[in-house]
C-alpha cells in the first residue's frame, strides 16, 4: 500500500500571508479611524477655543465700553456735586445776605445805655466785639440781652479789665471796664421774627 503525501507548506503560507493583509488592513483602518478621530477631537476643540476667544473679546470690548460708561458717570456725578455745591452756597449766600444788616442791627437793638463798643469782628457765625461799659452789671445786661435776641445768641464773656476812659481828661482818673464777649449769629431767623430788620442812621425818623 503506497502512502500519498500531501505538500501543505504553500497552503500555510497563503493563510499566513492572508492574514498579514488583514492584520495590515486592520492597523491600516485603525490609524486612519485614530487620525480621524484625532482630527475631529481637534477640530472640536479649535472651534470650541475660536468661539471662546470670540466671546472674550466680546466681553472686553463690552467691558471697555462699561468702563468708559462708568467714567462719564464719575464725571456727571462730580459735576451734579460740584453743581449741588455752588448752589448751596448760593442759597446760602442768599439765606444770609442781609445777615450783617441783622447783626448790626440788634447790635444796636440789644446796646443797653453806658456800653460802647471799641471794635466788631465776624469769622462766619461767630462775632467778637471789644467795647467799653460803665459797670459789669451793664455788661450782663448785654449778655441778657444778647441771649434774648431772635437773631444772635451764645454770649461768652472773654474777659473783664479796668482802664481808664479813653477820653477821660488827664487827671480826670475816669475809670471803665474793657470787655472782650464772644456772640453767635443765629443763621435762619425764629418763627415769628420780624423779616429784614434794618439799621437806621443817627437822627432819621
Amino acid at each position: 500500500m503506497s502512502t500519498v503525501r500531501i505538500n501543505l507548506l504553500p497552503h500555510r503560507a497563503q493563510k499566513r500571508a492572508a492574514r498579514q493583509r488583514q492584520f495590515i488592513s486592520l492597523a491600516i483602518s485603525l490609524a486612519v479611524l485614530g487620525l480621524a478621530t484625532v482630527a475631529l477631537v481637534h477640530g472640536i476643540l479649535a472651534a470650541r477655543i475660536e468661539n471662546q476667544q470670540s466671546r472674550n473679546s466680546l466681553l472686553k470690548s463690552e467691558i471697555a465700553k462699561l468702563d468708559e460708561q462708568i467714567k462719564e458717570i464719575d464725571r456727571l456725578r462730580e459735576q451734579i456735586q460740584a453743581v449741588i455745591a455752588r448752589k448751596q452756597i448760593v442759597e446760602t449766600l442768599q439765606a444770609n445776605r442781609s445777615e450783617t444788616v441783622h447783626m448790626l442791627d440788634q447790635l444796636v437793638r440789644q446796646l443797653p445805655d453806658g456800653v460802647y463798643l471799641r471794635s466788631i469782628k465776624q469769622v462766619g457765625d461767630k462775632v467778637t466785639l471789644v467795647g467799653y461799659a460803665q459797670s459789669n452789671a451793664r455788661v450782663s445786661t448785654l449778655m441778657r440781652n444778647i441771649e434774648a435776641s431772635p437773631w444772635l445768641g451764645k454770649p461768652e464773656l472773654v474777659e473783664v479789665q479796668l482802664v481808664s476812659a479813653p477820653n477821660a481828661a488827664a487827671g480826670g482818673g475816669a475809670k471803665l471796664s474793657q470787655f472782650t464777649l464772644n456772640l453767635a449769629v443765629k443763621r435762619v431767623a425764629p418763627p415769628g421774627a420780624a423779616p429784614g430788620p434794618t439799621v437806621r442812621a443817627k437822627g432819621a425818623a
